[in-house]
């Protein structure tokens, strides 16, 4: 059985990802063996492929305190994995960035996720996570997977993302504040309580 660093060493040398390696590029993902919530979310942006760093912008920002975890508790318990669709950057596209490549999370994620048996909950951040781990249709909209959240439970949690960008959303969508944060932050409260 291959350990979450042998994992890692094979995306760096998988052909598939030469020039992200020719260019000291490496797969961000974080993964521990005592995780017990994985966040799945659509790839690393630009800055986080400079820097390194996933979650560490405002977007991280509003996803602890919509996760109702310290910055300590997201990176240092081990308690939280985040594995996205693509551990590279996709590059941009005219709206934004362009989606992660297709057959990146067939490839490895079931690799990954084998070394977390502790894992209790998924949390599916956008699109892209939610329809691959629900196995849905792409006309399914994030908005109604969110608002359905419930019957997802106990497994996945869907999400929208947490950028700053979504503050429209969520004043047009004013149960997600409501309703959908607070179930977020008790159900991640009883995990980590464990």
């Amino acid at each position: 059985m291959r350990s979450i660093e042998d994992i890692r060493q094979a995306i760096i040398a998988d052909p598939e990802n030469k020039d992200f390696t020719k260019r000291g590029i490496f797969p961000l993902f974080e993964a521990h063996e005592t995780a017990r919530i994985v966040l799945v979310g659509q790839a690393p942006g630009s800055r986080a492929e400079a820097t390194g760093l996933y979650f560490r912008d405002p977007s991280g920002d509003n996803l602890r305190a919509w996760l109702g975890v310290d910055e300590e508790m997201f990176y240092e318990s081990g308690l939280f994995a985040v594995v996205p669709m693509d551990f590279y950057f996709p590059g941009s596209g005219k709206s934004g960035d362009l989606p992660p490549r297709k057959d990146f999370a067939d490839k490895w994620h079931a690799d990954i996720l084998s070394q977390m048996p502790n894992v209790e909950l998924m949390i599916l951040i956008g699109q892209y996570a939610q329809h691959y781990y629900l196995k849905q249709r792409k006309s399914v909209k994030v908005t109604d997977n969110v608002r359905n959240y419930q019957n997802f439970l106990p497994d996945y949690f869907p999400l929208v993302h947490p950028s700053p960008r979504n503050n429209i959303w969520q004043v047009k969508n004013p149960w997600f504040r409501e309703v959908v944060l607070p179930d977020l932050k008790r159900i991640v409260a009883e995990i980590l309580s464990k």
